[in-house]
């Protein structure tokens, strides 16, 4: 049961690390919002204001990259780029302070509240048991009723086998009883070390200031587009291009995105968001 709790919490840790880096590079190099952009640059990348707002929603919270309708974004000019950003990060900081931000922000955190779990008093656990052997006798009687041959008799034994156990159940002398009764304090031990952690990590991941939230996830992005090769060659294969430096092949998606948005779009939001970091208290 413990290795199984521990296996489920690193995957569960794994899951949030990949969400967040999907978050971050997804907001400040493919999303596009409303009133400080256009209709002319919207209606380029084909999306409406609506959307485009809820494009940021998906990616900031939803934890997952929502590019559909934006694939026109990757054609605007080069020497555009960093203005986008500019606009895009100066936007999002008034945007994540909204009351419609902070309220989805909230239900969020609230939705990813761990499940406490209790662990049965013996008392509680011994009283389960017998339900469920009643249960089972009675189910097992009524199919005899129908019955006849070899396998009824194989089934009348299974149900004295019951009732007998059912009755040490009762009397309290059952060994599986006393068995759960014995290790009872060391595994509400262990349960309540569990939730504890678990409650911990929940509140680090989701505290209640939304801001420092934000703060992880631009962390983040810092540590996901340094040391970026915006001179990697490309060549050309099959109508795909590749990198010319096969290491570069085996970079991650965020790398690789942040490669092709270019350095002035990347480096301009670095600065930004170093800026917006030292902010965040």
């Amino acid at each position: 049961m413990k290795q199984l709790s521990v296996k489920k919490t690193i995957t569960t840790i794994r899951c949030c690390i990949a969400a967040l880096l999907l978050v971050i590079i997804s907001l400040l190099l493919f999303s596009f919002t409303t009133n400080r952009l256009n209709e002319d640059f919207l209606q380029q990348l084909g999306i409406s204001k609506l959307n485009a707002n809820e494009k940021i929603s998906n990616s900031l919270l939803g934890g997952y990259f929502d590019q559909y309708g934006v694939r026109n974004a990757k054609n605007i000019a080069l020497g555009k780029r960093a203005a986008v950003v500019k606009d895009l990060v100066a936007y999002t900081k008034g945007y994540v302070n909204s009351p419609a931000f902070v309220k989805a922000y909230q239900n969020l955190k609230a939705s990813r509240k761990p499940q406490q779990n209790k662990i049965q008093s013996p008392e509680e656990f011994r009283k389960q048991i017998i339900d469920q052997y009643k249960k089972s006798i009675a189910q097992t009687e009524a199919t005899l009723k129908k019955m006849d041959g070899a396998m009824k008799k194989s089934l009348e034994d299974a149900a004295i086998s019951a009732k007998k156990e059912l009755k040490a159940m009762e009397d309290g002398t059952s060994e599986t009883y006393k068995s759960y009764k014995e290790n009872y304090e060391q595994m509400a031990e262990y349960s309540e070390s569990v939730n504890t952690a678990q409650l911990a990590q929940w509140e680090a991941e989701f505290p209640d200031n939304h801001l420092l939230f934000i703060k992880s996830r631009l962390e983040q992005f810092m540590k996901e587009t340094e040391g970026i090769d915006y001179t990697a060659a490309l060549f050309e294969k099959g109508g795909v291009k590749y990198f010319v430096n096969k290491e570069y092949e085996h970079k991650g998606d965020r790398w690789k995105m942040a490669y092709r948005a270019g350095k002035d779009a990347v480096e301009t939001a670095r600065m930004m968001v170093q800026q917006w970091i030292e902010e965040i208290k």
